[in-house]
């Protein structure tokens, strides 16, 4: 008979390295709760007496920190333990979302005190991406770094589709005050399995200066001097942005709106976002098995269909013909990142990673609200189809001119990376 359990089987990555499942597991849970709050944010701010303008402040009071602290948290995560960072920065987090939980559950909470958590919470939160970026590599072998970033990227794209369910569940039974102590609790797992990592120790590059050696101004224009002297990286920065500031407000902000008028609302846009959603798996399963030879010019491809976002979005053809459609972007855009990520851990040296990454969060997180900005003005000025055709017309040749850079299409697989064609 044959063996069944072997289709049961865990992922390569999850039985080769006992310390990636230690951070792999506090993170997929955690992503959860990331994914539920997004969804359950605005109705806490709602149920405390605020209207639409307190819900921008509320966001934006979580995003500012980030776009303040992204660059000097990667100096620091360069400089200090990254597990040490990760663990202070979910320990903030939990006891931001406790307080808040049990402010809202006990009828106490009010706007003001949900901005300035949200704030604390925003300035954690900055100091976590570029030190978590720099920790993998250290719980992996340099093989296994593509598809550990193949299930982080499993992990954000299952939170995605189940997220909002798991939010609904506990706004519609409970409350929203409910829901943040279920975040909470998230972080409280991934504290646990954070304390026990044992990362290994990465040999240092003798190119690199020391950032623990330098003064922190110092150790930041070093990872500037990190990114200019790679043509790769700097192009690289530049695909990031111009697929947070041109294509992702296809997403936020105009195809909501397009949704209200010709998707039937609310149900139309929910099938669109969950075939992206479908998408993002299926990329994520594909990278787990396939290594392409050149990472970075198989991301730079797939960047050309994820530019292709808006004008699905706003191509005039039914919601299931753009859900369907919205299915290969969602391929595509996973591909984008997990592979432009493994590009950087796979060459960056150790010592400047959380650096050099930095600028990478900073170009995306840090930059899309201008998107928001200028997409809403455009779309008022020319019409929504028109903007958002426009969107992908300009992110598809932005990345044509990415292509045009040989260190782009000619970057290897780091060392003993095994690779398919």
């Amino acid at each position: 008979m044959a063996d069944s359990s072997r289709g049961l089987r865990l992922p390569a990555v999850l039985r080769e390295e006992p310390q990636f499942r230690l951070l792999f597991l506090g993170q997929a849970l955690s992503v959860l709760g990331d994914r539920v709050i997004a969804v359950v944010l605005p109705f806490a701010v709602l149920s405390v007496g605020g209207d639409v303008r307190s819900v921008a402040l509320v966001s934006a009071a979580q995003f500012l920190p980030f776009a303040v602290l992204a660059l000097p948290a990667g100096v620091w995560a360069d400089r200090l333990p990254r597990k040490r960072i990760l663990i202070a920065s979910d320990s903030v987090r939990l006891v931001c979302q406790l307080i808040a939980g049990l402010l809202l559950v006990s009828g106490h909470a009010t706007v003001p005190q949900l901005v300035v958590l949200a704030a604390i919470y925003g300035a954690a939160d900055a100091f976590f991406s570029p030190a978590i970026t720099g920790l993998l590599p250290e719980t992996v072998s340099v093989g296994n770094i593509q598809p550990a970033n193949a299930l982080r990227g499993m992990s954000m794209s299952l939170g995605s589709i189940i997220g909002p369910a798991i939010a609904a569940g506990l706004v519609a039974l409970a409350g929203p005050g409910d829901a943040l102590l279920f975040d909470a609790a998230t972080f409280a797992v991934s504290v646990a399995c954070l304390i026990p990592l044992r990362p290994r120790a990465i040999p240092p590059d003798p190119s690199v200066a020391s950032a623990e050696d330098d003064t922190f101004l110092t150790s930041l224009k070093e990872g500037w001097r990190e990114v200019r002297k790679r043509r790769w990286v700097e192009a690289g920065l530049i695909g990031i942005s111009s697929y947070h500031v041109i294509v992702l407000p296809a997403i936020f902000v105009l195809g909501p709106v397009l949704a209200v008028q010709d998707f039937h609302g609310a149900k139309g846009w929910a099938l669109i976002v969950a075939g992206f959603g479908i998408g993002s798996l299926l990329g994520d399963l594909l990278l787990l098995a396939w290594r392409p030879r050149f990472a970075l010019r198989t991301s730079t491809l797939m960047l050309l269909g994820a530019g292709c976002q808006a004008a699905i979005i706003g191509s005039g053809l039914g919601v299931f013909a753009i859900a369907g459609l919205e299915v290969l972007a969602g391929i595509c855009v996973t591909g984008f990142f997990s592979l432009w990520e493994t590009s950087l851990q796979e060459h960056i040296p150790n010592a400047a990673l959380s650096r050099v990454s930095s600028y990478d969060y900073f170009c995306s997180v840090g930059l899309l609200p201008l998107g928001n900005l200028v997409a809403g003005a455009v779309s008022a000025a020319v019409g929504l189809r028109p903007a958002l055709l426009t969107m992908s017309a300009l992110s598809v040749l932005v990345t044509l001119g990415i292509l045009a850079v040989p260190e782009v299409r000619h970057l290897p697989r780091g060392d003993a990376v095994p690779v398919s064609v």
